[in-house]
């Protein structure tokens, strides 16, 4: 198995390799202060399970489109089942999310290219319009997740009738 390092969060965005890595092997992350008296550092541990394990989900990539009564929602959700889909809605949000089962047929060092994403996936999208969320629809084909979101006929009108009690 290849036990290489995670470069840090500052090597990541700088570049740079951390020449104070061994100092804080903790998890933690080291912070670069720059100020009178030169440069200090310091570490910090802001990493917890819980965080880590948001960190490994991954974005879904969607397509969001409207015809002249629903917004479509679109997301590519080859390789997971139906069942493993979560979806909520509110009139103004959608969150999907689910998680995409590796069954590990070939061993980690046996790989020369990995790119497909295997684990848990999430999005929340904003809507554009409100939707209404009775009587939203989601359907998948072809590895393809549909969610259509009729709007609201904001322009609609009823009569009421008053009733004496």
């Amino acid at each position: 198995m290849n036990h290489t390092k995670k470069p840090s969060f500052f090597a990541r965005l700088t570049g740079r390799t951390d020449e104070y890595e061994d100092d804080f092997s903790s998890g933690g992350e080291r912070a670069v202060f720059v100020g009178e008296g030169g440069e200090r550092h310091a570490h910090i541990s802001t990493r917890n399970e819980e965080w880590q394990a948001s960190e490994a989900d991954s974005e879904l990539a969607v397509d969001v489109y409207q015809t002249p009564d629903a917004v479509v929602v679109k997301a590519l959700v080859a390789g997971v089942q139906p069942t493993s889909i979560d979806i909520s809605l509110t009139r103004e949000m959608l969150t999907i999310s689910g998680a995409r089962e590796d069954e590990r047929e070939v061993e980690e060092d046996n790989y020369f290219q990995r790119e497909l994403h295997w684990g848990t996936f999430s999005r929340t999208i904003l809507l554009p319009e409100e939707v209404d969320v009775d009587m939203a629809e989601a359907t998948e084909k072809h590895g393809v997740l549909m969610i259509r979101l009729p709007k609201i006929n904001k322009k609609r009108q009823t009569k009421l009738k008053v009733r004496s009690r």
